[in-house]
């Protein structure tokens, strides 16, 4: 093994030891409802109603407990003239053929540079198949480029089983209530009748029934239907069993008659209100790894302003769970670049969602659109322009747990938002509009508010969800207080940030903190509950890293830690930049070793399998990676654990 320098093994210490030095600097604020305490670990303070934000960190693939895989390629095609539906449909069965290993994966499908007209819809039906292309640019020669000429297809690529059955299949003889009096916001146990159909590891709905009690305690929906604009006979107070709140989760201990879950309830379960259930869900048609990375997605269209006779959505997530799109472009949709429905743990990162094409008007331009039955739900470093709402809660209450993290939104005709009926856990983080609002709409460019008898009585659209440290430019933020609920912005940046008299619908204003003062701490809410969740000390970095320069970068502790036998390895790039990342043992020796990664901006993370380069497992011991980028080295330390 190469033994490092005397010089370079003192730097190496010099930057574990500030990495890991647990201080507190006097610099930046933090909120007062959730912030850090001595022992760098995140507290959260409850108001009078037991409303709390809640633990957003359990979103994504694996619910972030693991990184997403890199999957061999097993088959490579190329351009055919013509259609090309059948062509990669048929390679994509030839794949469905392989057994899936012991990860649930089968391989990768490679499509070579070059456009692939399609006409008809790419469907992707099988456990651990990853569609993968060359790149998302818009040069064929060294892109892949999927092109949608059919005037009659509804998507462009489909993913998962394809049904939107929001999990509504039943285990028979598994109901049973839940007799706890009641779970709030943020908590994870509780006792039910009959714990004997049930084991750890099942998967469990969550059925908080919409009765009249409960409607009544949330004003039937807040929908405002005597006001000015309100069409009567339609625009109405909600009505009993339309809105029924879910929960998808799976147990992860029993004790007695208490069962504990792996992802915490994103709105309170009041007995009283509502007499709650689980049941276990068969899991009937759910489709598990499938990914879909490195490709553009172009819509052909009659002109690139109000037609409307083509695709409507770009790529599809539908019945699916832990699946995965990266590094993908989608232009010209009239709906959605990216779309979920009957969807939980799905990662959406560094995709694009680019110049819708349709009239500017309801149901069009979501860019990227959590639809019905959409649960921990990650969009990562995306971008979207010339959408309506581009980062959007579409999926009323079935729909909740989902981040938009360090995303960007430019030419936005009205407000990224909760949309509709009490879609709940929403987390807008490092949410950036570039530019806006545009002249002549509604200044609105981020909304956790009442849209009363906007659409078709939407109502409350949101709760339980929370805007932090957003910018919104010169446009406005709305926060509005939910009735047994709350919305939050902390930390935000933009013209007006506001609630109680600001927006259309008069609802009192939601907690609003810090407005327009720089320097909250943590930067990510997102970011810090997922390091907390897996107990890594927080780190100066972590701590400060509002107070970052531009051309800073930050290594986080890696987890788990101490590990057995893999870790991710965690940083985040102010800018794109190859990375190299080294593994070197307490005596210097070099033990592994990546070169020339391509790091993108935002949070990046590498798995090291504790392994060496010759692929041999490493013995027990502590251990120090280096993050080498174009910004500079950073170290931390770990403990490998046989």
């Amino acid at each position: 093994m190469q033994r490092l320098s005397l010089i370079n093994i003192i730097v190496l210490f010099f930057f574990v030891v500030m990495l890991n030095t647990n201080i507190s600097l006097a610099q930046g604020w933090q909120s007062e409802i959730v912030h850090y305490d001595d022992n760098g670990k995140l507290v959260y303070v409850k108001d009078i109603e037991g409303n709390r934000i809640p633990d957003f960190s359990f979103v994504g693939y694996k619910n972030g407990n693991d990184t997403i895989p890199y999957v061999p390629v097993v088959k490579t095609i190329s351009p055919i003239s013509g259609d090309n539906t059948s062509h990669i449909n048929s390679a994509i069965l030839e794949l469905a053929a392989i057994p899936l290993n012991s990860a649930g994966i089968r391989g990768a499908l490679l499509l070579e540079p070059g456009i692939y007209e399609v006409k008809n819809i790419i469907y992707i039906q099988f456990d651990g198949i990853i569609l993968r292309g060359s790149g998302d640019g818009s040069d064929p020669s060294a892109n892949t480029i999927i092109y949608a000429t059919s005037t009659s297809q509804k998507h462009v690529i489909r993913a998962g089983g394809g049904s939107e059955s929001k999990w509504s299949n039943q285990t028979a003889g598994s109901k049973t209530n839940i007799v706890s009096d009641s779970v709030l916001v943020g908590e994870n146990e509780f006792e039910v009748e009959d714990v004997s159909s049930y084991k750890v590891g099942d998967n469990i709905i969550i059925y908080h029934p919409c009765t009249e009690e409960w409607l009544k305690s949330i004003d039937y929906g807040g929908t405002h239907p005597t006001e000015s604009g309100a069409e009567p006979g339609i625009d109405i107070p909600w009505t009993v069993d339309e809105q029924p709140l879910i929960f998808n989760r799976f147990i992860t201990a029993i004790d007695g008659n208490k069962i504990t879950i792996d992802v915490p309830v994103y709105n309170h379960l009041i007995r009283s209100l509502s007499q709650s259930y689980i049941y276990k869900f068969t899991r009937t048609g759910i489709r598990t790894n499938i990914g879909i990375e490195n490709l553009r997605v172009d819509i052909k269209t009659k002109n690139l302003t109000t037609d409307e006779d083509h695709a409507e959505d770009a790529i599809n997530i539908i019945q699916a769970e832990d699946c995965w799109v990266r590094n993908c472009t989608a232009l010209h949709f009239t709906v959605s670049g990216f779309k979920t429905a009957t969807a939980t743990r799905i990662t959406i990162e560094n995709c694009k969602a680019l110049d819708p094409v349709s009239e500017i008007t309801g149901g069009n331009r979501y860019n990227f659109n959590t639809y019905t039955a959409s649960q921990q739900i990650l969009f990562k470093d995306c971008s979207a322009t010339n959408g309506r709402h581009h980062y959007v809660s579409n999926g009323m209450s079935w729909t909740s747990g989902v981040v938009f993290y360090n995303c960007t939104s430019s030419g936005a005709y009205t407000s990224s938002e909760g949309h509709r009926r009490w879609s709940m856990g929403f987390l807008w983080d490092n949410h950036t509009e570039l530019d806006g609002p545009r002249a002549g709409v509604n200044p609105r460019l981020l909304g956790l508010y009442n849209r009363g008898h906007y659409g078709t009585s939407h109502g409350w659209s949101i709760a339980n969800s929370v805007a932090w440290n957003c910018d919104v430019k010169n446009g406005e933020l709305i926060v509005q207080k939910p009735p047994t609920a709350q919305n939050y912005g902390i930390g935000c940046t933009g013209k007006k940030i506001a609630g109680s008299g600001e927006a259309t619908f008069n609802e009192p204003a939601g907690y609003i903190e810090g407005s327009n003062t720089p320097g909250l701490n943590p930067q990510s809410l997102y970011m810090a509950q997922l390091a907390d969740r897996q107990n890594a000390v927080v780190s100066v970095d972590q701590k400060t890293d509002g107070l970052a320069g531009p051309n800073d970068f930050r290594v986080y502790n890696n987890y788990p830690n101490p590990f057995n036998p893999s870790t991710n390895l965690l940083f985040d790039l102010p800018k794109m930049s190859k990375v190299n990342v080294t593994v070197v043992d307490i005596l210097g020796n070099k033990i592994f070793t990546i070169k020339n990664l391509n790091g993108h901006i935002g949070f990046n993370t590498v798995l090291w399998n504790g392994e060496d380069n010759n692929a041999m497992p490493v013995n027990s011991g502590v251990y120090i990676y280096m993050i080498e980028t174009d910004f500079g080295i950073k170290c931390g330390k770990m403990l490998l654990l046989k």
